[in-house]
C-alpha cells in the first residue's frame, strides 16, 4: 500500500510538472482537461469505472466552469495550502530536534519537509503560469 502511494505520488508530481512546462503554448484549461483525459484513459485500461465515472464528471466540471481567472485563484489557495504545510513540517523538525530524539526520527521529518518544499515550488511555478495566461 505504501509503495502505491509513493508511485501515485511520484506520477501526480510528473503529470503536474508536465503540465507546468506545457501551459506556456497551451491555455491551462486545455492543459486540465488533457490531463483528466489522460487518467481516464488510464483508469479506463485498468478497468477502475468508479473511478472514470468520477474524472468524466470533473472533466464535465472543467468544461462548464473553467477559466484562467478561476485557474489562478485556485493555484493561488493552493499556495496557500502548500505554504502552511511546510510551515507545519518545519515546526515539526524543530519539535524532533528539540526532543532530543534519534536521527531515524529527524531524517523522517528532513524528509517530508524536503517533499512538503518541492510541493510548495510547484504549486508557485503553477500560479506564476497561470498568472501570465490571464
Amino acid at each position: 500500500m505504501k509503495k502505491l502511494l509513493v508511485i501515485t505520488t511520484a506520477s501526480l508530481l510528473c503529470f503536474a510538472s508536465s503540465s507546468v512546462m506545457a501551459a506556456k503554448t497551451q491555455n491551462g484549461c486545455e492543459i486540465k482537461k488533457q490531463r483528466i483525459e489522460e487518467q481516464i484513459s488510464y483508469a479506463k485500461q485498468h478497468g477502475n469505472q468508479h473511478h472514470v465515472r468520477g474524472l468524466e464528471e470533473a472533466l464535465d466540471n472543467v468544461n462548464r466552469y473553467c477559466t484562467p481567472e478561476s485557474l489562478y485563484r485556485d493555484s493561488q489557495n493552493n499556495v496557500a495550502e502548500k505554504t502552511e504545510k511546510v510551515q507545519e513540517r518545519e515546526a515539526e523538525l524543530l519539535e524532533e530536534k528539540q526532543k532530543g530524539n534519534d536521527t531515524r526520527k529527524i531524517q523522517k521529518r528532513e524528509r517530508k519537509l524536503a517533499e512538503a518544499q518541492a510541493e510548495l515550488k510547484e504549486a508557485q511555478e503553477e500560479m506564476e503560469t497561470y498568472k501570465g495566461a490571464m
